[in-house]
């Protein structure tokens, strides 16, 4: 790609790029006139400040940039040009104002404007600059007089636009929060997504616009990693927007940020989500896109997770009942999730005998990479003697493909005891978290007050490692297939003396995706308690991460929040890895709820039921005969109309979850209202019991909530979708911007499958539903294609009731060969064929 500048009135030098790394673009330099043709001059070395922004950046600011010294071309008799250039950096805060852009970002008047509208008013700073990048983007950045390890810069005022923003309530976790002001953006913001329309908007340069597909505009920030410093967002009470760059280290300082922020923008938020996330990728080369990453094995079969079964008293014997349980309600796991428990640790605050004192279960540290003595002490109806044989013996039994066990990021919660002999080749030294002042300022957590209290027990950076390859290899061995890696946000604690938060987040991520690769087969990795931006924007082979806070059976309050948590942090999150939307229990009042969201999250579906306590008609609308789950293409995430909106709290707002299948699209609504309240935000109390009037909304599905409908359709679809609705079994013929009403209690939720109807010729139209018993009905559809005659072929997974929209009635069908009895309403336009036995891809033939 060439870069040009004007060294005089008839001369042009021309880079072109040669080479590119991380610190240096390596060019070749042309130069031009009006009477010579172009020539080589000599390869030079350019740090990429001065050359990457120039698509957006006109020829002035370069001339602003370098001084050129000796501007005289010598033509040899070789015709070979030489000259001498001297670069002399300028400050792109003093230059800002003179930049030309088109879709780029940049700052005129005081404001930050984006494709033509402020969007930030009110004198922003002179320290605060604007760097443009390729594709319309930029990054926005700040300088202070004085190096520090933390520096907070404001961006001007915030007023007006809609917006909807994922902050850290908690050290570990995230939720969104929505307002229109600055002053409603709390502090450990993460992620900014506003709505800027048309008619709100103030104008200027309207050559400089771009089209905006009806009139609204979305403008998205992204608080990111730079170097060793990471940056969040706050507002004040003055409607400032801030940005706060931190290194954790009072020995890691800067004075200057210029790459601190994202900015963004672009006519659908989904697309800007995605591509802001790729082009980050690209620059910042710290973490990748979930597309090109490997997902581990376990996301398309459903699991158990021991945790709210046993909570930290699991054994072999209730692992043993559970898994038996599961197999005579005909709904066995494939998967198996040991969960905290397993390991053997000591707590040096506890004695033997004595009352818990609360909080102390957080000191508890680990003595040994292998199993507790005391995990093997309940035996089974075999004689099992350590880990490995119990492994075996369970896959034996009980089939499963996989067993992974939890540890947490720094061995367990309180860390290593530093003086266990088996451990001490790591070199674990004690040291004591400190906070940030935007963790501090938001919800305390108790296992963190307790760890601060207690220390833990830090494995040397250097030998981490080590660490995890021992642990790891000796999981492996004894047929473990993967980890649950948790409490991963302690490091951002840890940093002092580590070179910072980042780095040392960076240096246990590194080793740990490095051990998995090594001692497990797949990329079998859930990464948990991991929702701070040092972690997200580190992940370069972890594929799959807890989206929110755990599913609490215990708390009536949080099951809508947790709903909606997940759905909102999937806008972020799902472009990095595949959200885990955590474990449910299938005899919970709140299951068909939870169950129906997991369906069409594209996520792992796992519960942690008690053995005996399932409600095996819930599991059955998730999971196939044969154990695998019919798991929808991408993260869901809330539909358009939604993404501004307080789905839990502003008392008349359904939400909506949308998503993908092969050949067909899924969304979900959910009354998550009149439950509970978002943390940290004031609300009605709520009483949950039996005698408490529900709250109903209503609302209406339309295909315009599917965002990327033209990837399920193709030259043969006529335009109109048929939409099949789980509960109520009815199925319309809509166009595309037709609708459906929706009404629903709380704790309340309908599926609609939405499939594009294809025309197979001038007198039949067909629509593949799916298997309509199972909630994403849509995703056991693999294929269709179509033979004169006319004969329609279905290729379809699993087994039940296949139903599909036919515009007229079939002659025969058949099963893999064989005819099968089949239902029609002509009213409806609803086929169903029964598709019996085994459950594997199954061929239709429906021949009119």
């Amino acid at each position: 790609m060439a870069k040009t500048f004007t060294i005089n009135n008839n001369t042009a030098a021309i880079y072109r790029c040669t080479s590119i790394s991380r610190t240096f673009f390596k060019c070749k330099c042309f130069f031009l006139t009006k009477s010579q043709p172009s020539f080589p001059l000599r390869t030079i070395t350019v740090r990429p400040l001065l050359l990457h922004f120039t698509p957006n950046i006109s020829i002035n600011i370069y001339r602003e940039r370098f001084s050129f010294v000796n501007r005289t071309i010598k033509n040899n008799s070789n015709n070979i040009c030489t000259e001498i250039i001297s670069e002399t950096y300028i400050d792109p805060v003093k230059v800002k104002d003179k930049m030309t852009v088109t879709a780029a970002p940049f700052i005129k008047d005081g404001s930050i404007m984006v494709n033509g509208k402020v969007v930030l008013t009110t004198d922003v700073p002179p320290n605060v600059a604007v760097y443009p990048v390729a594709d319309g983007g930029a990054f926005i950045g700040g300088s202070s007089t004085l190096p520090g390890s933390r520096h907070v810069f404001s961006l001007g005022v915030l007023q007006e636009y809609k917006f909807t923003c994922l902050f850290r309530h908690k050290i570990w976790w995230m939720i969104p929060r929505f307002g229109s002001l600055g002053s409603d953006i709390p502090i450990e913001t993460q992620m900014l997504l506003l709505e800027v329309r048309e008619e709100s908007a103030v104008s200027v340069d309207d050559s400089s616009r771009q089209s905006v597909d009806n009139g609204t505009l979305y403008v998205l920030l992204l608080p990111v990693l730079e170097g060793q410093f990471r940056t969040t967002l706050q507002g004040t009470p003055t409607n400032e927007l801030q940005f706060c760059v931190e290194s954790g280290d009072v020995q890691v300082q800067t004075s200057r940020v210029t790459e601190a922020v994202f900015i963004n923008s672009g006519d659908n938020p989904f697309e800007l989500i995605r591509n802001s996330i790729v082009i980050l990728e690209s620059h910042k080369g710290t973490f990748t896109h979930i597309n090109h990453k490997k997902k581990p094995t376990h996301l398309d079969w459903f699991g158990w997770c021991t945790w709210d079964a046993f909570y930290k008293d699991v054994n072999p014997q209730g692992i043993n009942e559970g898994l038996e349980s599961f197999l005579e309600g005909g709904c066995p796991p494939k998967f198996l999730i040991i969960d905290d428990g397993w390991q053997d640790t000591i707590n040096e605050f506890q004695k033997d005998g004595q009352p818990l004192i609360e909080g102390t279960q957080f000191s508890t540290r680990l003595i040994s990479i292998k199993e507790s003595s005391k995990f093997m002490e309940s035996g089974v109806d075999i004689q099992c003697n350590d880990l490995h044989q119990f492994v075996q013996f369970i896959k034996g039994k009980y089939d499963l493909k996989l067993v992974y066990v939890w540890h947490a990021l720094i061995g367990y919660w309180g860390g290593l005891l530093t003086s266990s002999e088996e451990l001490e080749k790591y070199n674990p030294k004690m040291r004591y978290p400190v906070q940030s002042p935007g963790n501090v300022g938001n919800l305390r957590d108790i296992a963190l007050d307790s760890i601060e209290k207690y220390g833990v027990g830090l494995i040397d950076p250097r030998k981490i490692g080590d660490f995890y390859n021992d642990l790891h290899s000796y999981l492996s061995k004894s047929g473990i297939d993967g980890v649950k890696v948790d409490v991963q946000n302690l490091v951002e604690t840890l940093g002092a003396g580590y070179g910072g938060r980042v780095e040392l987040t960076r240096q246990y991520q590194r080793a740990l995706e490095e051990s998995v690769a090594r001692n497990f087969e797949e990329n079998n990795l859930i990464c948990c308690m991991s929702l701070n931006s040092d972690s997200i924007y580190s992940l370069k082979k972890s594929a799959s991460a807890r989206a929110s806070e755990d599913f609490m059976p215990r708390e009536p309050a949080f099951q809508t929040l947790h709903i909606a948590s997940v759905a909102f942090n999937s806008l972020l999150l799902g472009e990095i890895v595949v959200p885990d939307w955590d474990m449910f229990q299938s005899n919970h009042y709140t299951a068909e709820f939870h169950g129906a969201a997991r369906a069409l999250g594209g996520c792992a579906v796992y519960v942690s039921d008690k053995p005996g306590m399932h409600d095996f008609k819930i599991l059955k609308k998730l999971v196939l005969p044969d154990g695998s789950i019919l798991r929808a293409k991408y993260a869901g995430r809330p539909t358009r109309d939604c993404l501004f909106l307080d789905t839990v709290m502003d008392g008349k707002s359904l939400l909506k979850i949308w998503n993908l299948n092969k050949l067909s699209a899924v969304v979900g609504v959910f009354n998550c209202q009149g439950s509970g309240n978002w943390p940290l935000k004031d609300g009605p109390e709520y009483n949950l019991d039996s005698s408490s009037k529900p709250l109903v909304l209503s609302g209406h599905v339309s295909p315009l909530d599917i965002d990327y409908l033209g990837e399920v359709t193709d030259e043969s679809s006529c335009g109109d979708l048929a939409v099949y609705s789980f509960h109520t079994g009815s199925l319309s013929r809509l166009s595309k911007e037709g609708r459906i009403e929706v009404s629903l209690s709380t704790l309340e939720c309908e599926i609609f499958t939405i499939s594009p109807i294809r025309v197979l010729d001038e007198t039949l139209e067909f629509a593949p539903i799916g298997l309509i018993d199972m909630f994403n009905s849509g995703g056991a559809t693999e294929s269709v294609s179509f033979t004169p005659g006319p004969l329609v072929k279905v290729e379809a997974r699993g087994c039940g009731r296949f139903g599909a929209y036919s515009s007229k009635k079939p002659i025969y069908c058949t099963v893999d060969g064989k005819k099968e009895e089949f239902v029609y309403d002509a009213d409806k336009g609803l086929l169903v064929v029964k598709l019996e036995g085994e459950c594997k891809i199954r061929n239709i033939h429906i021949c009119y």
